[in-house]
């Protein structure tokens, strides 16, 4: 990432929104926001493939009859930023489910996926697919669920100032597509 670049940009954005970026409250406004981009777009420097592989860590299933058993993790709180406007998607909640197929992800794994996957300019529905593929490689099953709820502020702080909608996505594969008791977990 050209945090330098960052810092020039941001300057000119100040300047041509009426700022004076040199008055005492914006001096360090460039380098803060450089510092916050580094961090907030994190996952774009990694394809899925390889956040599959930094949080795969998997065990072998207690049992055989795992395979029969879904595992749901709620709940997991995320942000992310709309790729349309730049605008932030907040109070978003992930819910994720897979069925495994002889081995288990550690359960913070799971949520490390989804933060690192929001970490990106996104649309919720591509967040969505990439959570369910991500979990799908690094937990070696085909069978995933993923719903995500959140707001927009592309939608909430300005447009139609709606401060009360919520988007919700769904994203199923595998048995998920058919087996509505697996989607029912969500």
């Amino acid at each position: 990432m050209d945090t330098k670049a960052i810092e020039q940009h941001v300057r000119g954005i100040l300047e041509a929104i009426g700022e004076d970026p040199d008055r005492e409250g914006l001096r360090e406004t460039p380098q803060r926001v450089a510092r916050m981009y580094e961090e907030i777009f994190e996952g774009i420097q990694y394809s899925n493939h390889e956040i599959a592989q930094m949080f795969g860590k998997t065990f072998s299933s207690p049992s055989p009859e795992m395979s029969e058993t879904a595992v749901v993790v709620k709940d997991i709180s995320i942000f992310s930023y709309c790729e349309h406007h730049m605008a932030l998607m907040y109070d978003m909640k992930v819910d994720v489910a897979y069925v495994p197929h002889g081995k288990v992800i550690g359960l913070s794994k799971i949520a490390r996926i989804c933060d690192m996957a929001a970490k990106r300019l996104q649309l919720q529905e591509r967040l969505g697919q990439d959570i369910a593929e991500i979990l799908s490689e690094a937990a070696g099953t085909p069978d995933v669920g993923v719903v995500i709820t959140g707001s927009h502020s592309c939608m909430t702080a300005r447009g139609i100032c709606n401060v009360s909608a919520q988007t919700t996505t769904k994203t199923f594969c595998g048995a998920f597509l058919q087996d509505k008791s697996l989607q029912n977990l969500l």
